[in-house]
This record gives structure tokens, sequence and C-alpha cells, in this order.
């Protein structure tokens, strides 16, 4: 292959590098093209031809199913580390030994307390207010009681500020829900695992003791990691474009927060089960509505099934499915919903329609179904997908940081009017 990629405009022809990645991914360098081309740019609505930086992160290819962090299998990772090994491996680069992996969760529980008047912000916010912007608001609000920025060329200050937010960020995950529920705010157990003690913040009633369930720290703790990073995502890239302005941790995080809230991005699983709710309100037909999916012509569309990035089986399902059935199992829960949600399941892995067109049933499918199971409102569904990903946008800032990145500053093609002369008020 070529090392030069040529852009003929009008006659004139410009040379620009062609880039090959670790996995030979292609890539043409047009930083220079409007410089080379006096004014020229590119257009790409949505990004999805447009590389916006280049990551040791993250790799995945959709075509074939595959996803890595920093070169390990998705699968490897679900199967054999838990969740603050593999946050540990997306930040660092590296998985850690014991050592590093004790300091690590020591150092995040000795942050796990937030100032007491982030309380009195919590109050502020009405039992009606979407989980979502509670978390994005508490999340920036932590600046206020951080102010400092962080020194990003002190190895220190990173850590430091990493481990805080890792601590921290899941007390107001736990209080965003403990509000929507009316319970009591409280704090966790630091004799406790990560994974365990978020569930004990969130489900431990004030009036006994909580005990823990391993199927469900297991499902928990896979979730997490499933969604820890997925390359350039639209809250991915608002982390790294708000941080490209030099803007602080806390607050790059609480804008990829709000990115996250959309239901074409992390309240994809909610949308699951609103889908479900509404299936079950018109009688509970799985087959009419599978029937319904597969007509052009009707405006219903299957959530949870299919993925824009992966053209075959979303790798991370495949992983996830086992979790569901095995919570389902232990659980024992008798649900309408998960009825429903079984009998979808089972008529798109055996319909020929969706089989020939792999639309399979995907991770926010089956993250819905288990945060169902566990008792997690609907509403939270996406809180909790920003808890798994937490650790992805935490490495992507700091990648683009340390790389010392330029300010995003995306370009448009103006198609408004031409200069107009200004009327005056009685004459328009």
């Amino acid at each position: 292959m070529s090392d030069k990629a040529t852009l003929e405009i009008n006659g004139d022809k410009f040379e620009f590098p062609v880039k090959i990645g670790s996995e030979n991914e292609v890539a043409i360098d047009i930083k220079a093209l409007r410089g080379a081309t006096n004014g020229v740019i590119t257009i790409d609505p949505g990004y999805k031809n447009t590389g916006s930086c280049e990551s040791a992160i993250t790799f995945l290819d959709g075509e074939k199913g595959i996803l890595r962090y920093r070169g390990y299998s998705i699968e490897e990772l679900a199967e054999k580390a838990d969740f603050l090994e593999v946050a540990y491996l997306l930040i660092f680069g590296e998985l850690p030994n014991k050592e590093e992996l004790d300091k690590f969760h020591s150092d995040i529980k000795s942050h796990a307390v937030v100032d007491d008047d982030i309380k009195k912000i919590l109050d502020a916010f009405p039992k009606s207010a979407h989980p979502m912007g509670v978390l994005s608001s508490l999340t920036s609000a932590l600046t206020a009681f951080n102010p400092s920025s962080v020194d990003v060329n002190s190895d220190e200050a990173m850590y430091n500020a990493i481990v805080r937010i890792l601590g921290k960020f899941p007390v107001l995950v736990a209080w965003t829900m403990r509000k929507k529920h009316g319970l009591p705010l409280d704090y966790g157990d630091n004799s406790l695992g990560y994974v365990e003690n978020v569930l004990k913040m969130m489900f431990k009633s004030p009036t006994q003791e909580y005990e823990q369930n391993p199927i469900l720290v297991n499902a928990l703790d896979k979730l997490l990691i499933l969604h820890a990073d997925h390359e350039q995502n639209c809250s991915t890239s608002t982390v790294r474009i708000t941080g490209s302005s030099h803007a602080g941790l806390f607050v790059s995080l609480a804008a990829g927060i709000s990115a996250l809230w959309g239901p074409l991005h992390g309240g994809a699983n909610q949308a699951v089960l609103e889908m479900l709710e509404a299936i079950k309100e018109d009688g509970g037909d799985t087959k009419k509505y599978m029937a319904k999916a597969k007509d052009k012509n009707d405006p219903f569309r299957l959530m949870g099934f299919g993925h824009r990035v992966y053209k075959n089986f979303d790798p991370r399902a495949k992983i996830i499915k086992v979790a569901a059935d095995e919570v389902l199992g232990d659980l024992g829960v008798e649900d309408p919903i998960l009825d429903i949600a079984k009998g979808l399941e089972k008529e798109a892995l055996e319909d020929q329609y969706f089989v020939d067109r792999k639309l399979y049933p995907n991770v926010d499918f089956y993250s819905g179904i288990i945060y169902r199971a566990m008792g997690i409102p609907v509403e939270m569904f996406t809180v909790m997908f920003a808890l798994g990903r937490l650790p992805g946008w935490i490495a992507q800032w700091r990648e683009m940081r340390m790389r010392k990145e330029p300010i995003g500053r995306p370009r448009q093609l103006y198609i408004g009017e031409t200069y107009r002369a200004f009327k005056p008020i009685e004459k328009r």
C-alpha cells in the first residue's frame, strides 16, 4: 500500500500521508488539508468516517465482533479479571500486579467520602428529577470542592485525581438512587470489594443487615467490565473534546454523563424496558411485535437488537447472556416483563429474518433484563452504564491530555443566506 493518498480538486493534485494502525486500520492524515488547498474541508456528518485521534486504549472491529481493551479480549477479561483490574488496565495501560491492585483499591477507598455539602445540593432536587441529570450535576459540583486543577505533568497529581473520582463516583450513584426512593443517604463499607460496596450502598435497608448475593455481584462486575470503554463513541468523544479545552477531569466527566443520557446512546437499555412495558400493556403478544418489526411500513422499532457498530453478534452480549440466565435462575423472579423479554429473545434467535440480518440481542437488551431483575429502577439504568464507563472516560481524558492534543474545533459547510443588507424595522 502507498504511504501517500492523492486528492484531485479542480485539476490540482494534493498528497496526504497514509497511516497504518497496529491492527492494520488505514487512515488518511488530512490535518494539512485546509492549508494546502486554500480552505477546502471534508464533511462527514456524525464523524462516521473521521478519526478524531490516535488512541492506544480500545480496539473494536464491528464486522468481526471483536472488542479488546489494551490488547486483551473482552471475553478473557470478563472471565478472569474483576472491574478494578480492568479499570487499572484501561487507565494505566497494563494489568496491575497484586501490590499495585491492593494499593489502587486502598487509595480509592480513602477517597470514598464526599463533602457533606453535596447532600445539600442533592436535597435541592425534586424526587421527579431524572437520575442522569442529578448525577451529571453532582459530578460537576465535585469541582467546587476540589478546585485545584490537575497538573497533567505530574504522575502523582494525575493518580490522585483518578482515585478521588473512582472513590466518590459510586457514592453519587448510590445516593442518586436512594434519593429517588426516599431512603437515607449512607456510605459504604471499606471492608468490601468495589462492586460489593456499590450494591450495599444502593440496596441496604436502614432496618436490617445487607447480605451479598455472589451471583448478583458477579453479574454487575461483568456488566461494568463490558461497559468500561467502547472506543470513540458519543460520550467518550464528548469527554475528550471537553478536556481538550483543558477543562478539568470532573467537569469533563460531567459532560460525558450528559452525552450518555440520550436514548440513542446510554439510554438504550432504558428504551428496551420501555418497549417491553408497551408490549405488556398491549397484551404481551411477542409474535405480533416481531411481525411489526419486520414490516417496513410499521413505525415500531425493536429496541435492544442489532448494533450500529457490530455487524455480527455483539461480543458483550454473548458474555452477559450467561449472567442474565444465572440471575433470573437464582432470583426466581416472576415478572411478565422478563417473560416477554425471554420470548422476544427466543424468537429473534430462531427467526430466519433476524438471523439473516444479524439482528441479535445486544448488550443493552441483556443489561436491562439484569437490572430489572436486581430491582434497579429503569431510570437508573443509564446511571449504571455511567458507573461502568467511568474508567474508560478517565483513560481517554488522561490519554488526550498526556498526548497534548489540540483543542477540538470541527469545521462546517455553511449553507445559509449570503450577505444581506440590514433592513430597518419599519421596512421589514
